[in-house]
């Protein structure tokens, strides 16, 4: 099967990558440069351009029997809904004009968790939980949830196959910008390493991969499956990190006055127009124990389940083999 790939130079978007073609397929990425892409491969196809302009994803599309939408932006410090808008909804908008201009029926869709509503540890959350606050007013929440709404009603095309993939917080190789293990850069070799209260469910992105390819033929057609892994709170990570790094590390869990601070002056800043990251909503986030069941996934999509700590080795020993990281020790994930 030729598959097109969407965000193919991401962190997720690699690790489809490798599993679609260890799995025989043939694999159309388009991204804005090719030299972004670590992976190569005879039966990988690069395309540059962008998968918001109508006219180049038409031309990537070409022969391909399936789309896997992997791309969006995460960048928390962009100031406006509008911004997460352009991308993930009307990107998404463009995938599926696209799908329907040249017939591909067979559509897999990388969304997020945080458009599903978190448990606890006594009660993880399934994908029938509505989606809670803070994430209702996390405008890249919003815009997941509104570009979910667009694959659900393709979905009611006839003889269409469109699963959407819901994965929680990823950790492992090729993570290229970083992006969700800048949390063990951070707290990397360092004897003081600060958390808040909140947790959240750890996932090798190995496993939410294979998820995703498995999703072009298993799953039922419009449905939502949350792929996850361990939940455990920030403190617990970071315990696994020193325990794998093999670097003695104290957590300490900050008070939440100085956390709601840090979430005003943010929201100061951002008043002046000044892009950060940090705001009271993105604060909020940190706090909540965002704990899910990935059985739905397990058992309709064949998810594997990788253990958290081989998930924190595996994202420190492309740190370290990319120069990001340094370290004298040897890397475990016993």
């Amino acid at each position: 099967m030729r598959v097109l790939l969407t965000g193919a130079n991401g962190l997720l978007g690699h690790n489809i990558v490798l599993r679609l073609l260890q799995q025989g397929h043939e694999v159309n990425a388009i991204v804005r440069k090719a030299e972004s892409l670590c992976v190569k491969d005879d039966r990988l196809n690069v395309f540059e351009g962008s998968f918001l302009k109508h006219s180049d994803l038409l031309k990537a599309a070409e022969g391909c029997e399936a789309v896997i939408h992997a791309a969006a932006t995460t960048n928390m410090s962009l100031l406006h809904y509008s911004d997460f808008e352009k991308v993930i909804v009307y990107g998404s908008q463009n995938v599926i004009d696209v799908c329907n201009e040249v017939g591909i029926k067979n559509i897999v869709y990388i969304s997020s968790a945080n458009t599903i509503g978190y448990g606890i540890a006594e009660r993880l959350a399934t994908e029938s939980e509505p989606m809670q606050a803070p994430f209702t007013e996390s405008f890249y929440a919003r815009a997941k949830k509104n570009a979910e709404e667009l694959f659900v009603n393709q979905s009611q095309h006839a003889e269409n196959h469109v699963i959407i993939v819901n994965p929680t917080f990823m950790l492992g190789a090729y993570d290229t910008k970083p992006s969700s293990g800048a949390m063990l850069l951070a707290a990397h070799r360092r004897f003081v390493a600060f958390a808040t209260k909140g947790g959240k469910n750890f996932v090798h992105v190995g496993d939410v991969a294979q998820a995703a390819v498995n999703a072009l033929t298993m799953g039922l057609n419009g449905e939502r499956y949350i792929a996850g892994g361990n939940n455990l709170s920030i403190s617990q990570l970071y315990e696994l990190q020193k325990m794998v790094s093999g670097y003695p590390k104290h957590v300490i869990v900050l008070p939440v006055f100085l956390a709601k601070c840090a979430g005003a002056l943010g929201d100061l800043l951002r008043k002046c127009h000044l892009s950060v990251s940090f705001s009271t909503v993105n604060i909020r986030q940190l706090y909540v124990r965002e704990y899910y069941s990935s059985q739905k996934a397990v058992q309709q999509l064949q998810m594997p389940q990788t253990p958290v700590k081989e998930a924190i080795s595996d994202s420190l020993k492309w740190f370290v083999s990319t120069g990001k990281i340094r370290t004298t020790k040897k890397l475990s994930n016993r």
